[in-house]
């Protein structure tokens, strides 16, 4: 083994003994004092820009191939459609969920022995969303392999990130008030941050079920679907401790 110069063998057992000693001055550490929590929070209501509709179609039949190639029709015919007007950001497709699955005999036909498989479902959906509020709408009317399942208004991602920042500063400006006046009615003529935290959210509106999906075929051609945005309420949340200061 090398032997090891006077110094390093110095720097060695200074850094033992801090070591060692390191749990003993972290026990005999007061607690921090005149330490409070606090909480602050801001809201703003934004127009909602952006507009999901999804189409669906529901089949049954007893043989899974011919079913399975029905939804894929239904579901190419309406591609073929809404892909006619789609615009990146404005009107954007995309397909949904494919689904098939077996029918089974009742519980009474299996307990005689007579269970099994007795046909299947499927379904296929289309999602058409964007911020052209006007030409979605217009394409509802134009698709007539699919139905309108649910739709939606919601914020765009570039508009809640453009009042996120907004709501934030003002749940900020709230805290450093509400720090100082608590620190102020303690006696203490001031603070200093010690942990902070911000954190923001969006209440959304629930998807809407359309009954106009019940419609006759007839009714459905050619109707634009009549659609009103609301608004969707952007928050942030400051929470944090301060130290207050003489």
């Amino acid at each position: 083994m090398p032997k090891l110069p006077r110094n390093a063998l110095k720097n060695w057992a200074a850094a033992a003994c801090l070591a060692g000693s390191l749990p003993a001055l972290a026990q005999t550490l007061p607690p921090p004092e005149n330490v409070v929590t606090l909480s602050a929070s801001a809201a703003v209501d934004v127009a909602q820009d952006w507009l999901t509709v999804v189409f669906s179609t529901s089949r049954e039949g007893l043989d899974a191939a011919a079913l399975q190639s029905q939804l894929k029709q239904a579901l190419d015919a309406a591609l073929a459609e809404a892909r006619k007007a789609a615009k990146p950001g404005q009107l954007e497709v995309r397909t949904g969920a494919f689904s098939l699955y077996p029918r089974h005999a009742p519980a009474s036909a299996r307990a005689a022995g007579q269970g099994g498989i007795v046909g299947w479902q499927g379904s296929a959906e289309l999602v058409v969303e964007g911020r052209d509020v006007q030409a979605i709408a217009q394409l509802t009317g134009r698709i007539q392999t699919l139905t309108i399942a649910r739709t939606g208004f919601s914020l765009s991602r570039e508009a809640r990130e453009k009042v996120e920042g907004e709501v934030a500063a003002m749940a900020i400006a709230r805290f450093r008030s509400r720090a100082e006046s608590v620190s102020q009615q303690f006696g203490f003529g001031g603070y200093t941050v010690r942990e902070v935290n911000v954190s923001s959210d969006e209440m959304r509106g629930m998807p809407v079920p359309m009954m106009r999906a019940q419609a006759s075929r007839a009714a459905m051609e050619d109707a634009p679907l009549p659609v009103e945005a609301g608004k969707a309420t952007v928050s942030a949340v400051v929470s944090g401790s301060v130290q207050m200061r003489k």
